[in-house]
């Protein structure tokens, strides 16, 4: 599953891989000098806090490294009672353009891919069947997702509010939002763009919703 220490420990060996404190790493990345330290890591009322993706992107720009070094220089993610023989970055999720994601009949109930032959991408610590991949085309999620990016998606994990989701429709509209309100009967999702306006979706008109887990940037 995703893991809240696992991705502590990758910011810690990248900054270890550049001689740098996590102090360091952050003030060369632009960011607040204490964005990283062990004391931002739970919140006062006992909650995981997490680096956003833009902070990764960040530190990843600044020491010239990629995407799957990170993941893998650091555990960043781990699978739960795996077979220990058996490398992390041999799994593999499946990879749906955003057409595909928008189109009928290629997903099951809980909007997890069905069928075969989808091309793959490596993401360590991927339960088989738990996560996907969607690739963004177009600039229908900017600003906060571009054209070529790849987003990690799992339908199995809860949602809580303040998370970044992907909603289909039942006509077909796939989109990328905030969760603000889930009751009942109804979802209140916020935009990634702050100058559009907030929606609210009768839980009739969503064929699914899956929390946004990682994104390339």
């Amino acid at each position: 599953m995703f893991s809240h220490s696992a991705i502590w420990d990758a910011v810690d060996a990248l900054a270890k891989r550049h001689k740098l404190s996590v102090s360091g790493l952050a003030r060369l990345s632009g960011l607040d000098a204490t964005a990283f330290n062990p004391s931002k890591r739970i919140g006062k009322d006992g909650r995981e806090r997490w680096p956003s993706t833009e902070s990764i992107a960040k530190i990843l720009q600044v020491t010239e490294e990629g995407y799957d070094q990170f993941m893998s220089g650091g555990g960043f993610l781990h699978v739960e009672n795996s077979n220990p023989a058996t490398p992390a970055s041999n799994y593999t999720v499946p990879l749906l353009g955003l057409a595909q994601a928008g189109a009928g009949g290629f997903f099951d109930p809980a909007g997890y891919p069905i069928g075969q032959g989808w091309e793959e991408v490596s993401f360590p610590g991927a339960e088989p069947g738990s996560t996907y991949a969607l690739e963004v085309t177009g600039d229908s999620m900017t600003p906060a997702y571009r054209d070529g990016d790849i987003l990690i998606i799992s339908p199995t994990e809860q949602l809580r509010r303040g998370d970044r989701v992907v909603v289909r429709t039942i006509d077909g509209e796939v989109t990328a939002k905030i969760l603000h309100h889930q009751s009942a009967l109804s979802v209140e999702l916020h935009s990634l763009n702050p100058e559009h306006s907030p929606r609210t979706l009768n839980n009739q008109e969503i064929e699914w919703i899956a929390r946004i887990l990682w994104a390339s940037q």
